[in-house]
């Protein structure tokens, strides 16, 4: 069995196919391929400090007044719970207001969080404020000065209570004493420290059915919200005695007016008896003072019970925390498992704005659905601060197994898919040969000044002898037993206990061993397995067995035959006519819909990327929400209106001075979209005949199968581009450093001007859905599939003068 090529997937051409080839190998170490994420202020992400951020006290006291819906209006809860970032990537201090002295800077040496900005409109009206003077004057009637100033103690803490530091015993509360005078008339505010969580994930509060415990308005699990474990809040404020029963029941009522449902009140029955009258105790309410929705208070029921605008939030901080994740040869979705796993949440609550490579160095924001944590919360788990390393060991090592998170911040919403302009790369290619520099020059111009042909890159068709688009072929023919046989084939390889399940089965028909011995990682296999072992062993019904792979795999590769498609129709028409102009029978975006029309591509891609990644089980749900319908880019949650196809135009000969070959448009295969006029067009339907579809019928009666289509533009022009030309000899010393590497102080990388090697780095920037091998490919005009370039590091000269015999960073593989 051979590995696929670049040929197998329709890709042939180049552009500067004048210019000689310059050989040279990519990706040989994982620093060779830096890639930076672009964001959508066109900023590059990059790790800016590697220290424990710190929550703003100032940004909370802020929060905390806008949770009172009757004093500020919502307009500026939002405007408070959001941060803002210079185009330098830290965060613009709030000026203070006229009069009054600056804030004290931060101490020396002592990293600072990103802090969240406070916004005031212009027009706010004067009381607003954590505590307007007239809640004040409403409650003296009712409550002596001490209480309401204890009162105001509580309600400016927030809806949650604070974290006490458990340091040993130290942390715990101390046992009351049984002869304490609980007819004191000054009321108290009770603090709490962090309860050990309970089994099945159940706290003290979780015991009980009540208003706290399962079913109740707090949610299943306990505590507010409904999280299990969640911190038990037994904060309260109690009340002078009170004889007389009106003024009590004006106490309730004027609670619950002023704040909103936020504080609730209860008469207390913790104290005997009095002659003077019942107190009345005032505390946080349940529902953390906003409308809740479904079970347990809010969206994911128990996890969090996440309230309108986040106000249930503990601290009153914004729902989301932001931070910039660097990963080191791990695939995204890999990332996020492992962080949800640290962190203690669910996957979904982890979100991007696009996938990023695996075989190298890459930076890129991450958002956290926070439920209760804190920034310095997250920080700790994600850098093991919990028993498993200490803080010199975060500041001076780098990031547990290739992966290291920074610079924090609160923000009032996720990211989601296609929230970035693009990337930005940082490529080394070793060993490179080439007959002159002028040659390199113009393989570099050619490049700069014409662009590369935008194919999909080979990580979109897998890396083993049976590509994922002959799959999606067979789904889109209806196929079913040849679909399952190529999935359940033995590839060239494979990890030996994924040989030896396919082997179970394959050879021995063993069903129940086939399933012991397959890991969890291999997702479509396994779930064809179960299906069968689900129906008795029966394989009879391939479609159902299929259906039970995850949606968005499945997507995968029907989508990868859209792709193989659109490489081989390009790479015919630059046969035929070049790469310079556009001729009669080109496609174009009308010019009203074309930024919708690009925008649509740029989420697409991104969302088909986010499918490409190596797929566990536990990943399954949070794929599935992240796949889109037939590579058209309707399920961005961010496409709120109906999704329309964009207007195309085919171009005729009066049209062609009007437009670039940068305007050029391709379609991928499906029901929304035109193909191109003249004998281009048909040489597209004969294509798609040829593989017994039929070119104008993209309709299944399985509707994840319908092909929706979309477009995309046949050549890519860098944003950015330069390049320099280093030398070395070992090629195990690191030519360029990655952001964490900088951070923690490690030596820059040194070139050897002496060396006898020659190597040359190039930064450039890509907008999205453009590969960046392919890129490559037009300067080395070499195959760029994986197993091709691990063949040519392998036997590249520059390995005989490795220095060491064990390295710190291995080769890219």
């Amino acid at each position: 069995m051979q590995r696929i090529m670049e040929t197998d997937v329709g890709i042939s051409e180049y552009i500067g196919h004048d210019v000689p080839k310059i050989e040279g190998i990519i990706k040989q170490r994982f620093t060779d391929f830096l890639v930076f994420e672009v964001d959508l202020d066109g900023q590059v992400v990059h790790l800016k400090s590697l220290g424990m951020p710190e929550s703003s006290k100032k940004a909370a006291n802020a929060a905390a007044a806008a949770a009172a819906g009757d004093t500020t209006p919502a307009s500026s809860v939002e405007l408070a719970a959001d941060s803002q970032e210079t185009p330098e990537g830290s965060i613009e201090k709030p000026e203070a207001p006229a009069g009054s002295s600056s804030a004290e800077p931060a101490a020396e040496g002592i990293p600072q969080a990103e802090q969240v900005e406070e916004k005031a409109e212009d027009n706010a009206p004067a009381d607003e404020e954590p505590w307007p003077q007239r809640f004040t004057d409403a409650l003296k009637p009712f409550l002596s000065e001490d209480v309401i100033t204890r009162l105001k103690e509580l309600y400016l803490e927030g809806p949650e209570p604070p974290f006490v530091s458990d340091s040993g015993w130290a942390g715990r509360q101390a046992k009351q004493d049984a002869g304490a005078d609980h007819s004191e008339a000054s009321a108290t505010v009770e603090p709490v420290a962090e309860p050990e969580p309970e089994p099945q994930g159940r706290s003290k509060r979780g015991r009980d059915r009540g208003r706290g415990g399962r079913g109740g308005r707090g949610g299943r699990g306990g505590g507010r919200g409904g999280r299990p474990g969640a911190r038990e809040d037994t904060r309260k404020v109690l009340s002078n005695p009170i004889s007389s029963k009106e003024t009590r029941t004006g106490l309730h009522q004027v609670i619950r007016e002023l704040f909103g449902g936020k504080l609730d009140t209860e008469t207390d029955t913790t104290a005997p008896p009095s002659d003077e009258g019942s107190r009345i105790a005032i505390k946080w309410s349940k529902r953390g003072g906003g409308a809740t929705r479904g079970r347990g208070g809010g969206r994911g029921g128990g996890r969090g019970g996440r309230t309108e605008g986040g106000r249930g939030e503990r601290g009153g901080y914004p729902p989301y925390i932001h931070f910039t994740l660097q990963k080191t040869n791990r695939d995204t979705q890999d990332a996020l498992a492992h962080l949800s796993r640290t962190l203690h949440c669910n996957v979904k609550d982890l979100s991007v704005a696009g996938t990023k490579d695996k075989r190298g160095v890459t930076v890129q924001r991450v958002s956290l659905r926070r439920g209760n944590k804190t920034v310095e919360d997250v920080w700790k788990m994600a850098n093991g601060l919990n028993g498993r390393r200490t803080m010199e060991d975060i500041l001076t090592q780098r990031g547990e197994r290739g992966v290291r998170v920074a610079d924090f911040n609160y923000r009032k919403a996720s990211l989601e898919l296609g929230m970035l302009k693009g990337n930005a790369f940082v490529i080394t290619l070793r060993n490179v040969r080439v007959d002159s520099m002028d040659t390199l020059d113009r393989a570099m111009q050619t490049i700069k000044n014409k662009g590369f042909i935008n194919y999909y890159g080979m990580q979109r068709f897998g890396t083993a002898s049976i590509p994922t688009h002959t799959i999606g072929l067979a789904l889109l023919k209806g196929d079913w037993h040849r679909a399952v046989s190529l999935i359940l084939r033995n590839r060239p390889g494979e990890h030996p206990d994924v040989v030896a399940a396919r082997n179970a089965w394959l050879v021995d028909g063993d069903l129940d061993k086939a399933l012991e011995l397959m890991p969890r990682r291999v997702v479509a296999e396994r779930c064809i397995l179960e299906s069968y072992k689900k129906m008795g062993g029966d394989t009879r019904n391939a479609m159902g067995a299929l259906s039970t792979i995850p949606r968005n795999l499945r997507l995968m590769y029907i989508h990868a035959y859209q792709s193989y498609v659109w490489n081989a129709i390009v790479s015919e028409r630059i046969r035929i006519h070049g790469a310079d102009k556009p001729v009669a029978g080109d496609l174009v975006f009308d010019e009203p819909s074309s930024a919708k029309a690009e925008t649509a591509e740029d989420v697409a891609e991104v969302a088909l990327e986010a499918a490409e990644g190596d797929i566990t089980l536990d990943d399954k749900a949070t794929n599935e929400d992240n796949a889109n319908e037939g590579s058209s880019g309707r399920s961005s949650k961010r496409s709120r209106k109906a999704w329309e196809a964009p207007k195309v135009k085919v171009l005729a000969e009066e049209d062609l001075d009007k437009y670039s070959i940068f305007d050029v448009i391709m379609p991928l295969p499906g029901k929304d979209v035109d193909y191109p006029g003249g004998p281009l067009g048909e040489r597209y339907r004969e294509f798609l005949r040829r593989d017994g579809l039929d070119p104008d019928n993209w309709v299944r009666k399985q509707k994840d199968y319908t092909l929706g289509g979309s477009y995309r533009k046949i050549l890519h022009l860098p944003k950015e581009l330069s390049w320099t030309v280093m030398r070395y000899t070992d090629p195990d010393v690191p030519l360029a450093q990655s952001d964490e590497d900088k951070l923690l102080g490690f030596p820059p990388p040194a070139t050897d001007e002496n060396g006898k090697f020659l190597a040359l780095q190039i930064n450039l920037q890509l907008g999205t859905a453009a590969y960046a091998t392919m890129a490559l490919r037009e300067v080395t005009k070499t195959e760029t599939s994986s197993h091709y370039q691990t063949s040519l590091t392998q036997a590249s000269e520059d390995q005989k003068y490795r220095a060491t015999e064990t390295v710190d960073e291995e080769v890219a593989e």
